[in-house]
């Protein structure tokens, strides 16, 4: 098997896997990330969103080999040691999570979209794919409005 380098949250790993491995499962079963969470396996229902040098991805549907030589960002990296991301900060204060199982898909999607639009509409908002079964759409968008205020 080939063996891949790549960086999760901020720290070096190598890993001999098959090329087309789901990045999901190298994440989650041979390097215990646990954040980004199983849904569909399909890329649709985006619970596993993470980052992949800074850009939105379903690890579900991204080969391993996608990632080898870059940076890989789930929710476990966000914070800053006990500093909490301003989106994580949001989500709390709006108690957002009922379940929770969608939430760290969901935060890592808001953070992807104040990225590229610091002030979103509700439109924008309206865009991020993620299923969240509990439907707390209403309170996702007061947390993410809330975010891009203070970010």
């Amino acid at each position: 098997m080939p063996e891949y380098t790549f960086s999760v949250n901020g720290k070096p790993v190598s890993i001999d896997v098959p090329a087309d491995m789901p990045l999901l499962w190298v994440l989650r079963d041979k390097l215990g990330v646990k954040g980004p969470k199983f849904g569909c396996g399909i890329g649709v229902c985006h619970a596993c969103t993470s980052h992949l040098d800074g850009a939105e991805i379903q690890p579900c549907v991204v080969p391993a080999a996608q990632a080898s030589g870059k940076e890989v960002t789930t929710i476990e990296g966000l914070a800053d040691g006990e500093d909490l991301h301003p989106v994580q900060e949001a989500w709390l204060e709006e108690d957002v999570a009922q379940c929770g199982y969608c939430q760290p898909g969901q935060i890592m999607a808001a953070v992807a979209l104040l990225k590229r639009t610091p002030d979103p509409t509700d439109a924008d908002i309206d865009r991020i794919e993620n299923v969240c079964r509990c439907g707390t759409y209403f309170r996702i968008r007061q947390a993410i409005r809330k975010a891009a205020r203070r970010m």
